[in-house]
C-alpha cells in the first residue's frame, strides 16, 4: 500500500467542507460527516477499553469490532458503498450469546460503574448508541446499509454485556435503587 497521507494538513477543509473518498466535497456539518465522526469517536472509545486489562478472547473480539467500525466509516466515506454484511452482525450475535451465557438474569437496571474497565466499556456503549442515532438520522438523507445499522445496534448490546462481565471481575455490578436520594455523603 502506498502512502495515504504525505502531509497531515492540506488546508482543503479551511472553508468548512471536507472531501469524501469519491472526490466530492460536502459541508463538515453534513449528516454523512456527522455519522462518520460518531463512528470514529466510538472507535476511539473501543481503543480505551482495549487499553484496559482484558482476557485475550475479549480483546480479539474488540479488535475485530474496531476493524468493522472502519468498514462502516468507509461505507459512509464512499457514497453507495456496502462492505458490512449479515456475517458481521452474526459474528456479534455469536459473541454476545457467548459472553451473556453465564451472566445472571437482570432483575434491576445496572448503573455505569463497577471498575475502570467496566466504566470505560459503559462509556463506549453510550457512544455506540449515539453513533447509531446519527446513522439512523443520516438514513433520512441518503441510503445507509441496513447491516451497518444492525451492527451498531448489536454492538451496543455486546458492550453492555462486556461491561457487566468486566464489573463482575472488578468491583461488582452496581444496581439502580429507585427513589434513592440520600444526599451528599459527609
Amino acid at each position: 500500500m502506498g502512502h495515504r497521507l504525505s502531509k497531515i494538513y492540506t488546508r482543503t477543509g479551511d472553508a468548512g467542507t471536507t472531501g469524501l473518498a469519491d472526490g466530492s466535497r460536502v459541508p463538515k456539518n453534513d449528516a454523512r460527516v456527522h455519522a462518520m465522526g460518531e463512528i470514529d469517536e466510538l472507535n476511539c472509545h473501543i481503543g480505551a477499553v482495549l487499553a484496559q486489562e482484558l482476557e485475550p478472547p475479549m480483546r480479539e473480539c474488540l479488535v475485530d469490532v474496531q476493524h468493522a467500525l472502519f468498514d462502516i466509516g468507509g461505507e459512509l466515506a464512499v457514497p453507495g458503498a456496502e462492505v458490512v454484511g449479515a456475517a458481521y452482525v452474526e459474528a456479534l450475535e455469536t459473541a454476545l450469546d457467548g459472553y451473556n451465557a453465564d451472566l445472571p438474569p437482570l432483575k434491576e437496571f445496572i448503573l455505569p460503574g463497577g471498575g475502570s474497565a467496566a466504566s470505560t466499556c459503559h462509556v463506549a456503549r453510550a457512544v455506540c448508541r449515539r453513533a447509531e442515532r446519527a446513522l439512523v438520522g443520516a438514513a433520512g438523507e441518503f441510503a445507509v446499509n441496513e447491516q451497518s445499522r444492525r451492527y451498531l445496534n448489536r454492538l451496543s448490546d455486546l458492550l453492555f454485556v462486556l461491561a457487566r462481565r468486566l464489573a463482575r471481575a472488578e468491583r461488582g455490578e452496581v444496581f439502580w435503587e429507585k427513589g434513592r436520594n440520600r444526599g451528599p455523603a459527609v
